[in-house]
């Protein structure tokens, strides 16, 4: 039975993460839902540390159209590519909506198991499910919303497929929410045209309802639950007359990216911890991918956290989850693991943290597929040893289309993945940072969605990272003239009294020339290239 928003404000139950558990333990409670408690009480899980990539099914009813990111959104707005999009393939938004993009979604040619496969030999130690996009519908069996993937859509249970595949290949599993803007992202669906023969005729948000589903394939479910409702100041009133001022009304009120609570819709909050905490007892994941600034909905994103790391302490005995926020300040990021989007870190981070990114668009983007926009595997590893080397793990997505595949530019990408890791894998998993992360003259393009400001990586950007008494140096592309310089060594520096007794080059069997002078450490390297990018392996006295 599915419970609705009506009948969560009739229970009158604040629904706290308190009152959702289970009363099966008569223990105190370790963590509570504030940020004093969960920083002292909070330790990164030795898997995370270990772990350093996970591979993110970043998958949804928004890949059927094949054009890219926020497509639910963007259709609703006249001038924009993606409403263009919509008209010329589905129709206009007031008779076709983005609830009939649901119904076309059925994923007839997704194989988890051979993805899951793919996923693992590429090098991932946790793979990440989308569990609800922007867009609101849970894609997996919920308890608290009816739009769900079950009973719509594809009629499948996403993430308890993924959940079981991935569990049973040994690797950690995860799920990523973002369902907490939804009720500011769907605004513009209750929008209309600016301009032209349907001006003014409302989307079909503004104007669907329960019984008007009826003998349709959403029979029984309200639009208004997946809409969520228009909220107060966010639907332009009519009168708006030209697309220019229509965006730009758009652009300051639904585009809005606000972690409040919605002010004429006090259920939204209860519900959305509800539909949280349901995920977390159905599927026990051990990572949760929060796309928020900080946490969702005015904190009630702390009672979700302190619920799941109680939940996993009585699942494992202490806590193995982690749970990530975007932008946190010193104190958050001992409470939760601070996520950089599409960024990365310009020094040694004192806390794990994580970068996430794509090699292409969130969404599956088909345009960008058509002009070879991905990045390669080699840029890939490269933003990997980048993050290691700070204390950092990298969630990548590999956008999969409608229809449940990925194309075979990315099993390619996949596979090129496979044979670096099949190398240099040591390098990287259960490491950890050295005293400095690296040297080199690129100047990394940190900060939150800044990736696109970073130069690219030379032979001469070196990362570090230790393990079992090694030192690792991953040069980010080969030098020239077989000679590679680590100037980290050089004369009077921190680690000049280090004692290097051998240095190898992943791939190769036989050490390696080398030779400490004044300028640092020279390495002479064999002509043969066993991976697309060099990794050493030092080995001596007061190294690590």
């Amino acid at each position: 039975m599915t419970t609705t928003r009506r009948d969560l404000l009739a229970s009158g139950s604040a629904l706290t993460a308190a009152a959702i558990a289970p009363t099966a333990s008569a223990k105190p409670v370790k963590f509570k839902p504030t940020w004093e408690s969960l920083s002292q009480n909070y330790q990164t899980p030795e898997w995370f540390k270990d772990a350093k990539l996970g591979i993110w099914a970043h998958w949804g009813p928004q890949c059927v159209p094949e054009a890219g990111d926020w497509y639910g959104r963007q259709m609703y707005m006249q001038g924009n590519f993606y409403y263009d999009h919509h008209v010329k393939n589905y129709g206009h938004p007031s008779k076709t909506g983005f609830l009939d993009i649901i119904g076309q979604w059925k994923a007839d040619k997704w194989h988890p198991e051979t993805l899951t496969k793919l996923y693992k030999a590429a090098g991932a130690k946790y793979i990440v499910a989308m569990a609800n996009h922007h867009d609101n519908l849970d894609l997996y069996d919920s308890k608290y919303h009816a739009w769900n993937s079950v009973r719509v859509g594809p009629k499948k249970d996403i993430v308890g497929t993924w959940e079981k595949l991935v569990k049973a290949e040994g690797l950690r599993f995860g799920v990523s929410n973002h369902s907490a803007h939804a009720w500011h992202w769907w605004q513009t669906a209750y929008g209309y045209d600016a301009e032209g023969p349907l001006k003014g005729v409302r989307y079909d948000a503004f104007r669907l309802t329960k019984k008007d589903g009826k003998g349709t394939w959403w029979d029984g479910l309200d639009p208004q639950e997946l809409y969520t409702g228009r909220a107060e100041g966010m639907v332009p009133p009519d009168g708006i007359t030209s697309i220019k001022d229509m965006q730009a009304f758009n652009d300051k009120t639904s585009g809005e990216w606000t972690e409040a609570q919605p002010k004429n819709n006090p259920y939204y909050a209860k519900q959305w911890l509800a539909r949280q905490n349901d995920l977390m007892d159905k599927y026990k994941p051990d990572f949760v991918y929060m796309d928020n600034y900080v946490t969702p909905l005015a904190g009630v994103g702390l009672e979700a956290t302190a619920y799941l790391y109680n939940q996993s302490t009585k699942w494992h005995g202490q806590n193995e989850a982690v749970v990530t926020g975007n932008k946190l300040d010193a104190t958050q990021a001992k409470a939760l693991t601070n996520n950089v989007e599409r960024g990365a870190s310009a020094y040694l981070r004192p806390e794990y943290w994580q970068t996430c990114t794509c090699i292409g668009n969130w969404h599956y983007d088909r345009g960008l597929y058509e002009r070879d926009g991905y990045k390669s595997a080699k840029h890939v590893i490269q933003l990997l040893t980048d993050a290691v080397s700070k204390n950092g793990n990298l969630l990548l997505s590999i956008p999969i289309r409608g229809n449940g595949e990925i194309d075979e530019k990315e099993v390619v990408i996949l596979e090129d993945m496979a044979a670096w890791m099949a190398v240099n894998g040591e390098a990287i998993f259960g490491t950890r940072a050295w005293h400095t992360f690296g040297e080199g003259p690129t100047e990394v393009g940190a900060g939150h969605q800044n990736e696109a400001a970073a130069k690219p990586f030379t032979a001469q950007d070196i990362r570090f990272t230790t393990k079992d008494g090694a030192l690792y140096a991953l040069a980010q592309d080969w030098p020239e003239g077989g000679q590679m310089l680590i100037t980290t060594f050089a004369k009077n520096t921190l680690t000049s009294k280090a004692t290097i007794e051998r240095v190898e080059l992943l791939g190769i069997a036989q050490p390696l020339e080398f030779e400490l002078s004044p300028d640092g450490l020279n390495v002479k390297l064999p002509a043969q290239r066993p991976a697309a990018t060099p990794v050493l392996k030092i080995t001596g006295q007061t190294l690590v």
